[in-house]
């Protein structure tokens, strides 16, 4: 039988919806100290919820502090929160680029930079940064959001080398199509056209995606750095 990680301080953003929500249940379900950063809304129940906007810097420090007021020095940091601007190449403005890359990339970079800080002086962090199979399998409508997504490979494998010595991991989880909201919504003629493309022929859940990243995160995962792992029920497959 598996020992049970060690409890860790972990901290994701965009914690309020989705599988950022999912995530915080599993590192609560887990016994970790979890909080979640939200521009509006709750994590879920356990969690401590600080207000923060991953693109405003000055926000983010101050969510950290009072997270480590609260709950001590942040071990285990989730890049999760997330836009997306959809629309074709020669309809894309430029601010549907550049709000999308300073959310889901330059987002990571504030939130991993600030917790660089704890990680290198404690010796000790677990990074997971929330891609997509689009990052990797590309999809049109999403040059920006596909984009944001490929670079945090770069990125986490960037921090590997950097960090590593200092029993510090970074990985990207890759989730496909996932039960959420969104999905919800789309017609039931769409939706069965998406699933004939995914070998395991279902959607994904969230918590399915929350499970690869607290694995990550765990005692067991110590040894695995610079990986994607994709929750995409192989359809990313060689990507």
């Amino acid at each position: 039988m598996t020992t049970p990680t060690t409890p860790r301080t972990v901290l994701i953003t965009g914690g309020n919806r989705g599988i950022g929500y999912a995530i915080a249940e599993e590192f609560v379900a887990q016994g970790h100290r979890v909080a979640v950063t939200a521009r509006s809304g709750q994590g879920p129940e356990g969690t401590l919820t600080v207000q923060a906007d991953v693109t405003d810097a000055a926000s983010i420090d101050a969510a950290f502090t009072r997270v480590e007021e609260e709950l001590g020095p942040i071990e285990v940091v989730v890049a999760n929160a997330g836009i997306t601007r959809d629309t074709l190449l020669l309809r894309m403005s430029e601010d549907d680029f550049t709000e999308v890359i300073d959310t889901n990339l330059t987002g990571a970079f504030r939130i991993v930079k600030r917790a660089a800080k704890g990680m290198l002086k404690a010796r000790f962090g677990r990074i997971v940064l929330i891609s997509s199979v689009v990052g990797l399998y590309g999809s049109p409508g999403q040059v920006n959001y596909s984009s944001s997504k490929a670079a945090l490979v770069g990125f986490a494998r960037s921090i590997t080398r950097e960090l590593g010595a200092r029993n510090i991991t970074a990985n990207v989880v890759a989730p496909g199509f996932i039960e959420t909201d969104m999905t919800a919504e789309l017609p039931e003629a769409q939706q069965a056209e998406y699933k004939k493309s995914i070998p395991a022929a279902r959607y994904g859940t969230a918590a399915e995606v929350a499970k690869a990243v607290a694995w990550l995160a765990s005692d067991d995962a110590a040894y695995i750095s610079g990986a994607v792992i994709p929750v995409d029920g192989g359809l990313g497959m060689g990507h």
